[in-house]
């Protein structure tokens, strides 16, 4: 999962809102929210969802080398651009891991806890005084992720043993590392746009690859399987639609407002949620809407402080 370009970019607030950026946003959101069917397919078949992570931005990363060699030089250069690398390596190898083996619509919600930990980063980061509508954005977080986290119904006995589980925490895992990755973009702001959007497929291609060694070696978790044209064709295609979504949220959010890109990319919630009902049987209870309801209303109230303050 990659993020937006600095806001710089986009055009003013009141900019007319064209047809084609928006659909460029939601496509890489309904990308994003769908992904966890195939990347369920492919661990079926036996590639882990951290060799799929590497497979699909190892993709994204030699494009970017191809389309753009002289960002190598820079990336090089820049210490800066290696911490963007790590983060963007977090981010997309905890968000893929968590979707494939956890409860899609619980773990999407846990990710989009992003503005909270937003908040507390730039802060720690950036120097940014915490606003009482800061404050609002962290306690809506909190109150959301408890109520999400909440066991409930006959089988809440058993389901605290799920508190803390790996997907939960890979969820919260990828939320932080989304966040801390919007902040050194915008920390970064000087940096080659190009150069910025290589480091992240690096990350996302080498992190998971050194991760999924370490784990591999000490058996914790399968090497890649044997070469097969099933799960290469299905890595492949999956490779490529990321990186159309990545192309798509480019140039939609270097098109729109910050404020409206941002509210158009919480529809990645509303993809995760149908998807997960109608593929995966999951079933949406009324604390999980509670919950969700009060995250996605912390990231609509982070949208619209950037409105505001535009």
């Amino acid at each position: 999962m990659t993020s937006s370009p600095p806001s710089a970019a986009a055009p003013a607030r009141h900019a007319h809102l064209s047809t084609g950026p928006l659909l460029a946003l939601v496509f890489n959101a309904g990308v994003w929210g769908v992904s966890w069917w195939p990347l369920r397919r492919l661990h079926e078949a036996g590639l882990h969802p951290l060799w799929a992570t590497a497979s699909f931005f190892m993709l994204g990363a030699a494009l970017m080398l191809w389309w753009r060699p002289q960002v190598a030089r820079v990336l090089l250069g820049s210490p800066a651009l290696w911490v963007l690398a790590a983060a963007s390596g977090v981010t997309n190898a905890a968000f893929n891991w968590a979707v494939s083996t956890g409860a899609v619509v619980r773990v999407v919600l846990l990710f989009y806890l992003m503005p909270l930990w937003a908040v507390l980063l730039a802060r720690a980061m950036l120097g940014e005084r915490i606003t009482p509508s800061g404050l609002l954005r962290v306690l809506l977080g909190l109150v959301g992720a408890a109520l999400v986290l909440w066991p409930t119904g006959a089988a809440a006995q058993s389901a605290w043993s799920q508190l803390g589980s790996l997907p939960d925490a890979l969820g919260v895992l990828g939320g932080i590392g989304f966040a801390f990755t919007n902040v050194w973009l915008r920390r970064e702001a000087e940096q080659l746009p190009q150069a910025r959007a290589a480091a992240m497929f690096m990350g996302g291609w080498m992190l998971p690859c050194v991760l999924g060694g370490a784990l591999a070696l000490q058996g914790a978790l399968p090497w890649p399987p044997a070469p097969a044209p099933g799960w290469m064709l299905g890595a492949l295609g999956m490779g490529l639609v990321f990186v159309a979504g990545n192309l798509a949220l480019q140039y939609g959010a270097s098109h729109l407002p910050v404020n409206t890109a941002s509210v158009v990319m919480l529809t990645e919630v509303l993809f995760a949620a149908a998807s997960a009902v109608w593929w995966g049987g999951e079933v949406l209870h009324s604390r999980l809407l509670l919950g969700g309801a009060l995250i996605m209303g912390s990231a609509a109230l982070a949208a619209w402080q950037s409105w505001a303050g535009s």
